[in-house]
Formats: structure tokens, C-alpha cells, sequence
């Protein structure tokens, strides 16, 4: 099942995530196997981060809870909310996706 799990930014945001950004990192590494799509949310100067936003294909909605309260960024602190929905998938076109993180 797909489960987005959507983060917004707190106070100090900027400072967790440099100290805790190489454990989030290896976090993702770890579970890559469940992790669909993530990156950053940004604001439209396109440079500023205001959250997170992560797609796990997970058997259950514990197993994309557990996933979230163990993020390493969520546990230093760094979100004031998170929202974690299930969804289905529908259309799928990866060749649209962009072809650099920047959007390329």
C-alpha cells in the first residue's frame, strides 16, 4: 500500500536538519527497499526548504507510522506537523519525472 507522508518545517529547521542530515541520509538508505519517491518541499524561489514529502509502499498504515516516528529529522524535532495519508496509485509515467533533483 502507498502511504505519502507529508512534513512541514518548524523554527530552527535549517540548523536540525545540518546536524541530523547525514543519519536522515543513511535512514533512506536503509529502508530503500519501501521508499517510492522523496525530496524536499520547496518554496517558489525553489531554494528555500519548508518540509518534507516521502512515498513508502508499506503492507499497513503502522508500518508507515513506524517508518515516520523513527525518521531521524521527525525525532530531532524538526517538523511542526505531520500528515501521513494512504493513496492509490494512478497514473504512472516515471519518463515524465525530471532527470536532475533540480527539476531538469
Amino acid at each position: 500500500m502507498l502511504y505519502v507522508i507529508y512534513m512541514e518545517d518548524g523554527p530552527r529547521s535549517a540548523e536540525i536538519r545540518s546536524v541530523t542530515r547525514d543519519i536522515h541520509l543513511a535512514y533512506l538508505e536503509e529502508h530503500r527497499d519501501i521508499l517510492v519517491l522523496g525530496g524536499a518541499l520547496l518554496a517558489e524561489d525553489g531554494k528555500t526548504r519548508i518540509g518534507s514529502m516521502l512515498v513508502l509502499n508499506v503492507p499497513n498504515r503502522k508500518a508507515a507510522e513506524t517508518f515516520s516516528e523513527n525518521e531521524p529529522f521527525r525525532r530531532a524535532g524538526l517538523f511542526t506537523s505531520v500528515r501521513i495519508t494512504r493513496m492509490r496509485r494512478g497514473q504512472w509515467n516515471p519518463a515524465a519525472a525530471p532527470k536532475t533533483a533540480e527539476g531538469n
